[in-house]
């Protein structure tokens, strides 16, 4: 006979005074992973590999510390690796639509960027100064008289030669023209029209000679002015280069080891000197609006493409950067282009160009939460893009879906050198696994968290010194070692295992601060057991509101739930419902009823589509456990009807199994089961009774119903053996095992169950593989077989074959041969 388990079983304490320490103030903090060997190893490999690929994932359940272990493990590896280069973003005088990346030593982009300011506020007063100068004036005084006196000779000339061929010049709006004369003056049309044919000739023949004298004159005055016009320019660029090139030079000294830097520099030398007249006539207001836009957006100075868009600047020494973004758009990842918006139209330029987190990242490492990347359009595929072409391209989100194309700059990528981790749950890694082939060749390495750990004394030393940093980082009251001891028990009990320790931190130490809250309002000078226990205790009725409902319904009875007497076919199954961060067991009425027919096990449930998969699976195992139980030599002519009375939910799980085989053995033996017991543990085709989850919440929801209506003293539960070491129950349910109110049977097979159910041994075969006479089995083998021989009968077979006795089973015992 199975008996029911000691109160010490039930829960796996953890005595105060085994713990080393009188409170956490004796405890160093701790800034170690702890217990996460495996995720230790993983992350050592991944970011000491650095061939392409091997990204990290680190899965684990919420709350088991993964960011923050992560974090402190790449912000102590960090700080050992060389700090990456600065990066800065310059104009590309070549396509101003595509700026040019330089690369720095780490603290220079800075120093480099005042070095171009300070250049751009020397070459601003230095140019109109020098124009302003008495030798520029002299100089350009000179060309220009000297190209005067030249047109002026070449003017005496033309004038010299047209008259000596009879013809003047005058000015018109469109210029000289060559008027002739006669005796002095202009000779008009009608004269001419009077001369005879030979005179007007001659005539024809000296104009045409003037005219042809006059075109290449005023040509020569184009040349004058052209290379008047070129000796200013080359007297304006001498000047400029000279007020520019000293200040260029003395930058340059500074960047000789960076040659991006010294083309740069005489990139913007050049173009200085190229455009010193436009700067000359801005800075008096004379220059056209036209060529200012042409060289900067509006809004903006002349001089700003000359400046640093410092993109990403490290300190000197400071390591390697970990960067983790909790919002990782398109954008932040990659770098954005803003605009800036003039008269209802949008301008950029590059120093509008900003970093992205790859880019402060680069050299480095970089964290992101994967469910916060996979929620933001646009981020999954660029950040793959980038890592598989280990450049960073800025670009637009959703670019590619526009139906006009705009022009915008297109800044030059930049070399990428990240390793990526992302955070997430088991179930999202692998699902990425399984239907985005790139994600395995980008992230090679997994690395693991466990959400339990051995019940170890250096563990539970380890969760302690983890309160302990907890209380000192938030200013929360200490913990005596009796409050140390009660959150070590609720971790076992956040795992439903003695023999393990949740490494969901997070939830413990939301417990441990709410602990707090109550010493603080207890007025104690240190968190103890019972201040844990008051934490507990508030955390379920915050959350059990909807427990109480049902139970209230229960008593009431609206929800028919027996927790005396004996019935026929009906036993006392136990649900899990979830709420959030809170699950409770409620207690459900199973029946069976069994009759003639060859329909076998009728879920109605699954009829009903109210029961899932694992749920039809566990009843038709039930099935198979019944054929194969007693039906070696006849059929089953047997149907049954199974259901969860008053459930109006779906049922899903496997964990009802056994109740539902214990109502439909009883319904068949009409031997009635104990009500004042209730049931839960899943079975295989066996009949061996198989573990189940939940068991402490399913165990305290009977509990509770019994305790409500009062403890008769032979109400309990059964469970699976194999559950016993995830028992981790509330105290107020080993008092009243201790006091003999409440049990917990724990069954290993159907036999033993049923036999605690009914009262009645369920028999074992014998030599000649018969069951005991009156045994459980006897009974049902008995009706199995009446149920055939009426079903032969009234099939009209004729008459059946003499019984060998209604004890003979058709499955004899293993190891026992087969009665002839």
């Amino acid at each position: 006979m199975t008996t029911p388990l000691p109160p010490d079983a039930l829960r796996k304490t953890c005595p105060p005074h085994t713990l080393p320490f009188e409170s956490t103030d004796d405890l160093e903090a701790l800034d170690q992973i702890v217990a996460q060997d495996r995720a230790i190893q993983a992350i050592t490999f991944g970011i000491g590999v650095r061939s392409a690929g091997f990204n990290l994932f680190a899965l684990g359940p919420p709350g088991t510390g993964k960011a923050t272990a992560v974090r402190r493990f790449l912000t102590r590896e960090a700080a050992k690796l060389p700090t990456p280069p600065d990066w800065c973003y310059v104009y590309n005088f070549a396509d101003r639509h595509r700026p040019r990346a330089i690369r720095l030593r780490s603290g220079r982009a800075r120093v480099f960027q005042r070095d171009c300011d300070r250049l751009i506020d020397d070459v601003k007063t230095g140019i109109p100064r020098a124009f302003e100068a008495e030798p520029y004036e002299q100089q350009k005084n000179g060309i220009t008289q000297g190209a005067e006196k030249e047109q002026a000779k070449e003017l005496a000339g033309l004038k010299e030669r047209a008259e000596a061929k009879g013809f003047g010049l005058a000015k018109t709006p469109s210029g000289l023209i060559a008027v002739p004369i006669l005796h002095g003056k202009p000779l008009d049309t009608e004269t001419l029209s009077k001369m005879d044919e030979a005179a007007q000739r001659e005539f024809q023949a000296r104009y045409e000679a003037v005219q042809a004298d006059l075109a290449a004159t005023l040509r020569r005055f184009r040349e004058l002015e052209k290379e008047s016009k070129a000796r200013l320019e080359a007297l304006d660029r001498e000047v400029a280069s000279a007020v520019v090139g000293q200040f260029v030079e003395e930058a340059k000294e500074k960047y000789t080891d960076t040659p991006e830097i010294v083309a740069h520099l005489e990139a913007v030398r050049e173009d200085i000197v190229q455009h010193a007249d436009l700067f000359r006539r801005a800075a008096s207001g004379q220059a056209n609006p036209m060529e200012i836009l042409a060289m900067a957006p509006p809004g903006r100075d002349l001089f700003d493409r000359y400046r640093v868009n410092v993109l990403v600047e490290h300190g000197d020494g400071d390591g390697a950067p970990v960067v983790m973004e909790l919002h990782p758009t398109c954008q932040n990842l990659l770098g954005r282009i803003d605009h800036q918006a003039h008269m209802g139209a949008l301008f950029t330029d590059f120093m509008l160009v900003k970093a992205g987190a790859l880019h402060r990242a680069n050299g480095g490492y970089l964290v992101i939460e994967a469910l916060e990347l996979l929620k933001q359009y646009f981020s999954w595929d660029p950040l793959k893009r980038t890592l598989k072409n280990r450049c960073i391209r800025i670009e637009e989100p959703g670019e590619q879906f526009r139906m006009i194309s705009t022009t915008s700059l297109e800044p030059e990528p930049i070399p990428l050198d990240v390793k990526v981790v992302l955070l997430g749950s088991p179930y999202l890694y692998y699902l990425l696994y399984t239907y985005d082939p790139e994600f395995a060749e980008l992230f090679k390495v997994k690395v693991d968290f466990s959400d339990h750990m051995p019940r170890t004394p250096e563990n539970v030393l380890a969760l302690a010194r983890v309160l302990a940093t907890c209380c000192r980082e938030e200013g929360l009251r200490s913990f005596d070692r009796g409050g140390v001891a009660k959150l070590v028990e609720q971790s076992s009990r956040l795992v439903e295992d003695q023999e393990r320790l949740s490494t969901s931190f997070a939830e413990i130490l939301d417990v441990a601060r709410e602990a707090s809250f109550w010493a603080e309002s207890h007025g104690h000078a240190r968190v103890g057991a019972e201040d844990v226990a008051a934490a507990v205790r508030a955390r379920i009725y915050r959350s059990n509101r909807v427990e109480e409902l049902l139970q209230d319904l229960i008593l009431q009875g609206t929800l028919l739930i027996d927790t005396q007497g004996a019935v026929v076919g009906q036993v006392n199954g136990i649900a899990v419902i979830p709420l959030g961060d809170y699950l409770f067991g409620k207690p459900s009425r199973i029946t069976a009823r069994t009759f003639l027919g060859r329909g076998g096990i009728l879920d109605i449930e699954r009829e009903a589509k109210t029961g899932g998969r694992i749920h039809s699976k566990g009843v038709l195992i039930l099935s198979g456990y019944l054929g194969g139980r007693y039906a070696g030599q006849m059929p089953l002519a047997m149907g049954a009807s199974v259901a969860f009375e008053q459930l109006y939910e779906e049922v899903e799980g496997d964990s009802a199994s056994s109740a539902e085989l214990y109502a439909i053995l009883s319904s068949l033996a009409e031997l009635p089961i104990r009500q004042s017991l209730a049931v839960t543990g899943s079975v295989n085709q066996h009949g061996e009774v198989q573990a189940i989850g939940g068991v402490n919440a399913k165990i305290e929801g009977f509990f509770d119903v019994c305790k409500a209506r009062g403890f008769t003293g032979d109400q309990g539960v059964l469970i699976p053996q194999s559950n016993v070491r995830n028992l981790m129950l509330r105290e107020d349910v080993i008092e009243a095992v201790r006091e003999g109110k409440f049990r917990v049977y724990p069954v290993r097979t159907i036999d033993e169950g049923i036999a605690i159910l009914t009262g009645v041994p369920a028999g074992d075969r014998g030599p000649d593989g018969a069951y005991p006479d009156g045994s459980v089995n006897f009974r049902v083998l008995k009706r199995l077989r009446e149920m055939a021989e009426r079903a032969r009968a009234f099939r009209g077979d004729g008459d059946s074959a003499p019984a060998r006795g209604d004890n003979a089973d058709a499955s004899p015992a293993p190891g026992h041969p087969r009665p002839e």
